[in-house]
């Protein structure tokens, strides 16, 4: 296996129940020490299970790591005010020394997420393609200015910007043809979710048929693993898991989006996807909570191994 990868972990999915803040800057701790590239927060203001703050959670992390890099993965952007998320963004940057990562997306599939934040999920497009033009321009100038039809602000200078110049790198998430005009836009890479690897092939070829410039460009793929001695084991455990999580049978689904089962299973599963342009990979581990520092581990050891690592 030739293509190369860089592996993430994305944490913040409780389907198997919350954990307390030292189990969770615990597994952060472990995931820098085994090598990970990237660790992935995600974020819901309102869900169907417990989900913590992904700023919060960041700083926290960040005072606990030193080299692994941070993410939102992905933030909601319609949900808050983008000076605010510049603003923290800009903060995490800087006390982390620079690793800080911003994934967007849309959000919509939680309607009453939207009803409590006070956003008409109708909008949620124009405001966050608006949000992150707005951004760019605080990270960027000063005094900025913007005016949009939703965001609006003259002479702002905000300090202290983030440390990654022009700015962090933002991936954007999302599957529909918006979102992939988003990526096109505003991304330095796209991060797909529950994608097959034919879709994912079509997305990043239409993103890269409208991108303007010809600046090196990432995909990365948000993947739920469990390795276990088969692969029904393996599968039993991520319909559990993903069933908790989002409140519907998934009994249908785990074998289209999942790496399940054996080290070799999993290898095959990721090599599908890095066949087709996936350079970075975020692995969830789909298993009850004592048991992912032994999932991390394992997937350092038995599945990296058959992948050329890269860093990102």
């Amino acid at each position: 296996m030739s293509h190369p990868l860089s592996f993430g972990v994305s944490l913040g999915s409780f389907g198997a129940g919350i954990v307390s803040g030292s189990t969770l800057l615990g597994w952060a701790e472990l995931a820098e020490r085994l090598g990970y590239e990237i660790l992935w927060f995600r974020d819901h203001v309102v869900w169907h299970s417990p989900v913590l703050d992904a700023f919060t959670t960041l700083g926290a992390i960040a005072a606990r790591t030193s080299r692994i890099r941070l993410g939102t993965g992905v933030l909601l952007l319609p949900l808050r005010e983008p000076a605010l998320i510049a603003k923290a963004l800009a903060t995490l940057d800087v006390l982390s020394s620079g690793r800080a990562l911003l994934g967007v997306g849309v959000g919509g599939e939680f309607p009453k997420e939207f009803e409590a934040c006070g956003v008409p999920p109708a909008e949620r497009g124009r405001r966050a393609d608006e949000a992150l033009e707005a951004i760019r321009a605080l990270w960027t100038t000063a005094p900025a200015s913007f005016k949009g039809g939703r965001y609006a602000f003259g002479g702002v200078v905000m300090e202290p910007r983030p440390l990654q110049t022009p700015y962090p790198p933002i991936w954007v998430g999302g599957r529909s043809d918006a979102a992939l005009r988003r990526a096109a836009r505003f991304g330095d890479a796209w991060f797909a979710y529950f994608v097959s690897p034919r879709r994912f092939k079509d997305s990043v070829e239409k993103i890269a048929a409208q991108r303007e410039t010809r600046t090196a460009f990432g995909a990365g793929l948000i993947l739920y693993v469990c390795l276990a001695a088969s692969h029904e084991e393996a599968r039993t455990s991520a319909i559990q898991y993903l069933s908790n999580e989002y409140r519907q049978r998934f009994d249908a689904l785990v074998d289209r989006f999942c790496a399940l089962g054996t080290p070799a299973d999993c290898v095959e599963a990721i090599s599908r996807f890095a066949e087709v342009g996936v350079d970075h990979v975020a692995v969830i581990p789909t298993v009850p909570p004592a048991l992912v520092p032994e999932q991390l581990a394992r997937i350092a050891e038995e599945v990296w191994p058959a992948f050329s690592t890269k860093r990102s």
